[in-house]
């Protein structure tokens, strides 16, 4: 059928796949898309591995247009320095913020890092700030991002001067991340039922909670011994 590219000849794929780059290109800086952008980024990392050309594309589409994916993407270069972009925690905090206010698909996993910047005092002349921290993890956490409700039951178990103990908050934030997936956090909600900390002693429930807790160790255990062609 005529358009369809044979992927077992080797210089249809490549034709291909220079052509992709070309729509790309042309979609990011002729048409000014975003989106489109962002697909040409995608494109130099994953295809052309060109990890330099990338951090241009993707500062570019976070700096001028604000994309939130490139935003997030952007941060996490950095994080590690990748792509020549200097290793810089401020930079990627301010990366993170923007896609984290802006929406989108990788939205509550910004929030989420902005959490983790602010709480270990990357950031703002290196001073913690567990309040602006809790703030950010919770509305990753009301999106159901599991690690976000799990370091808001972390940080009400150990309490601050700032962000005092609160074994209730603790127990509900240890039980949304459970439901979400978190085996750490249905190991502590385990135990805060069985021990009665900050609810009224649970057998049963932290026998549930317990066995949760074991079956996704089990199934994170079996997903990462899976490998590609088995």
């Amino acid at each position: 059928m005529a358009g369809l590219v044979d992927f077992k000849n080797e210089e249809e794929v490549k034709e291909y796949l220079d052509n992709l780059g070309v729509e790309y290109h042309y979609a990011c800086y002729k048409e000014k898309q975003p989106d489109g952008c962002h697909r040409l980024a995608e494109y130099l990392e994953n295809i052309k591995k060109d990890f330099v050309a990338t951090a241009k594309v993707l500062k570019h589409n976070c700096e001028e247009n604000g994309q939130s994916e490139s935003c997030f993407k952007l941060g996490a270069y950095h994080i590690t320095g990748k792509g020549g972009v200097p290793l810089d925690l401020q930079a990627a905090y301010n990366c993170f913020l923007k896609s984290c206010i802006k929406g989108g698909r990788k939205s509550l996993d910004s929030c989420h890092n902005v959490g983790l910047l602010l709480q270990d005092g990357h950031v703002n002349d290196k001073k913690p700030d567990p309040v602006a921290a809790r703030d950010y993890y919770t509305k990753a956490c009301d999106g159901n991002f599991s690690a976000s409700c799990f370091n808001l039951s972390a940080m009400y178990l150990q309490g601050t001067p700032e962000l005092p103990k609160d074994m209730s908050k603790a127990l509900h934030y240890s039980e949304r991340a459970c439901k979400l997936g978190h085996v750490w956090a249905c190991a502590n909600a385990s135990r805060m039922y069985k021990l009665g900390d900050g609810v009224s002693k649970d057998g049963v429930k932290a026998e549930s909670l317990k066995n949760r807790a074991k079956e996704l160790y089990r199934q994170q255990n079996e997903a990462e011994q899976i490998t590609f062609g088995e």
